[in-house]
């Protein structure tokens, strides 16, 4: 019994201590399928999601919102746990001192490497041989190692989720909210349009390029949701490979090398996002982009001044680079149960910015898109899954 006890001990000790090395300080993509992290998020991320589909609209995006953060701390929680039980194993066999008249149990083991392992150190329960004392004094300053790489740790997550909802937040006067290539087209139909879009792309090619390297680092952002409804790094990143997508079929004078950048970046971005959690590429159920809504994406940029080379080829041809990344962001989005943005803005749509709590209609004066009947962008959107 107390050589099982041992080896559990030692090995639940190795295992999170690698685990916690592997999420926080390794800076690379870990492809082992057996990982406590992985573990953790496959078994409370399902039941979390199951349980918010059972919410009403409005409620479903919040309940959703809450699983990052709190799923960071969990995890940091059950690592030490894990700690605690395995320094505690290894702390009954090697020997305890306890009160006169009691016998040391699993239970003053655990009590005693809580104690040691958050450095409090209250002394009635102490090391009884030399080995205890010393595992005694290795499990303190594992404590201290760490309580530092939490600490360490909360930053740079939060700065790499703000640095990364900026440029998703950028997009809403660009764009529409939510996102949509047809509108993003749009609004850079102007004489210094195409530079300005060539600008945007080449701005989002690096922010793929972040995204790839944070999110394969830190997986766990992918689950932490952008502050409104209608926004989601997942949707820009979709509405910015459609619009690389179409540039690329080609409206005249557009900045098709820029766009194959930007494409590249974004889609590489996807795909290994897509290995990370698992997520095989898996054809949509129903056609983002039918015939009859192509149409209505040629006629609302052709609105705009903005006509496609070859339009009798123009279909077949976004359709082959669609196939290229629309598999693998739908999957993403059923897993993470984010929205995939439309090709074409909806009618009478307003933008974040132009609505607020306390207003009834959005502000549009001077603002384009000029639509009647406004809905606010407030509105909760409607389930998508």
């Amino acid at each position: 019994m107390a050589v099982f006890a041992v080896v559990v001990g030692l090995v639940l000790m190795g295992v999170v201590l690698w685990d916690a090395f592997e999420t926080i300080v390794l800076p690379r993509r870990v492809a082992r399928r057996f990982r406590l992290a992985r573990l953790f998020y496959r078994w409370t991320w399902r039941p979390w999601r199951a349980l918010a589909r059972g919410l009403p609209a409005r409620r479903r995006e919040n309940f959703l919102s809450y699983y990052g953060p709190l799923s960071l701390l969990l995890l940091l929680a059950c690592w030490a746990i894990g700690l605690v039980i395995g320094f505690g194993l290894v702390e009954w066999v090697t020997g305890l001192s306890v009160a006169k008249g009691e016998i040391p149990g699993i239970g003053h083991a655990l009590y005693f490497s809580g104690t040691t392992l958050f450095t409090l150190g209250l002394g009635d329960v102490a090391p009884a041989t030399h080995l205890t004392k010393f595992l005694t004094v290795v499990e303190a300053g594992t404590g201290l190692g760490f309580l530092a790489l939490v600490i360490g740790y909360m930053p740079v997550i939060y700065q790499a989720f703000s640095r990364r909802e900026v440029a998703v937040s950028l997009l809403d006067a660009r764009a529409g909210s939510p996102p949509t290539a047809g509108e993003l087209l749009r609004r850079h139909a102007t004489s210094y349009g195409q530079e300005a879009l060539r600008e945007l792309l080449a701005e989002w090619e690096r922010w793929s390029a972040e995204l790839l390297e944070s999110h394969l680092s830190y997986p766990l952002l992918a689950y932490f949701r952008s502050q409104h409804s209608n926004q989601s790094w997942l949707g820009a990143l979709g509405a910015v490979l459609d619009t690389s997508a179409i540039v690329r079929v080609g409206p005249e004078g557009a900045c098709e090398r820029q766009a194959e950048l930007t494409f590249a970046m974004a889609r590489h971005a996807v795909v290994d996002l897509a290995q990370v959690f698992s997520t095989p590429p898996r054809t949509p159920p129903v056609d983002r982009l039918p015939p009859a809504e192509f149409d209505r994406l040629v006629r609302h940029l052709e609105g705009a001044g903005l006509k496609l080379r070859q339009p009798e080829t123009a279909a077949h041809r976004l359709a082959a680079l669609r196939g290229l990344y629309e598999p693998y962001v739908h999957a993403l989005s059923v897993y993470l149960r984010l929205p995939l943005p439309p090709w074409a803005p909806q009618a009478g749509r307003a933008d974040n910015w132009q609505t607020s709590a306390w207003e009834k209609k959005p502000a549009t004066e001077g603002v384009r898109p000029e639509a009647s009947g406004v809905v606010p962008a407030a509105k909760e959107d409607e389930d998508h899954f």
